[in-house]
């Protein structure tokens, strides 16, 4: 290793516990306005929705199809980091993030949005997984440090993103809510510096498996809301047929493939699956209360967005506090009792939805939902840290918030097509069967495991 390598990726190592601190929080800032991505852009889908006169249901594909881009641009990128490096990653997310920024600043129509919002998604993917990729490579006993500056940084942008996504609604635009991911770039070069010259697993890309995997997920979002979005029996077909062959390609090339894009060794890794159903739980839950309560806040109530945005606030604060501690349990075995207890409360906010849409319960169902969101983030990462081989952890930490992040635009898409045979509020309230599923699982799954 070079004396700048040594220097830069795994700073923390030498470094004084302060300095692995300021390592957690420049890695926490890559991650950190991914958040936006979700949730300021939920509280700004009423607007959407008018400006663009488009239907509640078809606006949902801004937080879907931003969800499966971010997955899909998480594990590419993460897989990307492995093979070319964490600064080749690091320079086309970037590009890719742009891109998309500008398409969604100029789109004229929801067709052309939800397209920006893909590819934006995608680069705001590489930035997720190389601040993970980053922040897994510290040495054991720098994590704690680096785990509680991570969990800090995040809880600040969880914290402030819905009043973001509302004053930037309300007072500017919507479309400045939409691209605020871009806020990553800003720290680019600094992570630049810190990231290797080159690491190289000796493993190739498969983009023949990304693209089945890809396939596979959108395909699978589709046929969830093809009543929605009143496609016709032979679309339906073609789509269900896609996806059958997808996953079969897929699952063929898994098994065969020593260098497929989803290695067998992670299908079969027990601590990989459960924290791969915790993330689906939680994010599930989240994607569909950022698609409904700021809907049921403004239809059924007379909110405005930025009241909405303001009224978030404190939950997520809460929600900041919370990811803060997951951070400083990192090193024992109370993260995952941390998770449960934060999943089991979301679920049982969504499902008082059931019985109502009032004002307090969806407040405390979407702040319980931030809160879940970034302990989820937070405890994971440092499980699958301690779990992974260095080699193949970029890819792994990809592939894994790939499954969060689908999982979200399945909680999202599910939540779209219930609307249309019954209320949104108690669509909502069966969604809370997400978060419920993770919070059993973390409650039976211990650290020790890994």
């Amino acid at each position: 290793m070079t004396t700048h390598q040594a220097a830069s990726p795994a700073a923390a190592a030498d470094a004084p516990p302060s300095g692995a601190r300021s390592a957690g929080l420049l890695f926490g800032a890559l991650f950190g306005p991914v958040v936006f991505g979700v949730t300021a852009a939920g509280v700004a889908l009423p607007d959407v929705a008018t400006s663009l006169n488009a239907s509640s249901t078809a606006t949902a594909w801004v937080l879907t199809a931003h969800a499966l881009a971010l997955g899909v641009g998480t594990a590419l990128f993460g897989r990307l980091a492995d093979t070319r490096g964490l600064r080749t990653a690091l320079l086309l997310g970037s590009l890719a993030l742009a891109v998309g920024a500008a398409i969604c600043l100029l789109a004229p129509n929801l067709g052309v949005l939800v397209a920006g919002r893909f590819v934006q998604a995608a680069g705001s993917g590489a930035m997720a997984a190389c601040a993970m990729a980053l922040t897994a490579s510290v040495p054991p006993d720098r994590r704690p440090q680096v785990f509680a500056g991570f969990g800090a940084t995040m809880a600040i942008f969880s914290a402030s993103a819905t009043l973001a996504g509302g004053v930037f609604t309300e007072w500017v635009t919507w479309r400045i809510a939409l691209v605020l991911p871009a806020l990553s770039l800003l720290v680019v070069p600094l992570c630049m510096a810190r990231a290797p010259e080159r690491k190289n697993s000796g493993r190739s890309m498969d983009l023949p498996g990304a693209a089945l995997l890809t396939l596979t997920a959108m395909s699978f979002l589709v046929l969830i809301q093809s009543s929605a979005l009143a496609l016709s029996a032979p679309l339906v077909i073609v789509t269900a047929a896609v996806l059958l062959l997808a996953g079969a390609g897929l699952t063929w090339r898994t098994r065969t493939s020593e260098t497929s894009f989803v290695p067998r060794v992670l299908v079969t890794d027990r601590v990989f699956l459960k924290a791969a159903v915790i993330g689906i739980g939680v994010y599930g839950g989240l994607f569909a209360a950022m698609y409904a309560v700021p809907q049921l806040l403004v239809r059924d109530h007379g909110w405005s967005v930025l009241a909405v945005g303001v009224w978030l606030l404190p939950g997520a604060v809460v929600g900041a506090v919370l990811s803060r501690l997951a951070g400083t349990l990192t090193a024992g075995d109370r993260g995952n009792k941390l998770l449960g207890a934060v999943a089991l409360a979301f679920a049982a906010a969504l499902g008082g939805a059931l019985a109502g849409s009032g004002v307090l319960l969806l407040l405390l169902g979407a702040s319980l939902g931030f809160a879940a969101f970034s302990v989820t983030q937070v405890f994971t990462t440092a499980l699958m840290s301690a779990h992974i081989e260095p080699a193949r952890r970029g890819g792994a930490m990809g592939l894994l918030n790939l499954t969060f992040f689908v999982g979200g635009g399945v909680g999202s898409a599910t939540a779209g097509a219930l609307a249309k045979s019954m209320s949104l509020s108690t669509a909502l309230g069966v969604i809370g069967l997400f978060p419920l599923v993770a919070a059993v699982v973390a409650f039976a799954l211990s650290r020790r495991t890994a």
